[in-house]
């Protein structure tokens, strides 16, 4: 984990939303992969659904290096739950769901 550039936060217009249970494994890959996308007006809400591993504690070292991350901790609901949550404090235009054991591009936000 590095440090990453950041801008104002009023000037985001797209959230991408993950939401996480029990994926530390493939978790790093993802969360680096929405960090590193060439289109700088995004945030990132990771949304801990309950996990038992050692997500949440991955998920809350990613936001203490990069301000554009949020973090919700919640009992686990499943992912549906845990995407309405994530919705429920995007507050941009655009929102990308992208599942905690997939990664993408680093221009799919483009």
């Amino acid at each position: 984990m590095g440090n990453y550039a950041v801008i104002d936060t009023n000037q985001y217009d797209t959230t991408i939303i993950i939401p996480i249970y029990n994926v530390e494994k493939y978790l790093p890959e993802c969360v680096e992969s929405a960090i590193n996308q060439t289109y700088p007006y995004i945030k990132i809400v990771l949304v801990d659904d309950g996990s038992t591993d050692s997500s949440g504690k991955i998920c809350d070292e990613y936001a203490q290096i990069d301000s554009r991350i949020t973090v919700i901790h919640k009992l686990n609901s499943g992912v549906s739950d845990a995407r309405n949550a994530g919705l429920s404090i995007a507050g941009t235009k655009y929102v990308y769901f992208l599942d905690s054991d997939d990664y993408i591009a680093p221009e799919a936000s483009d």
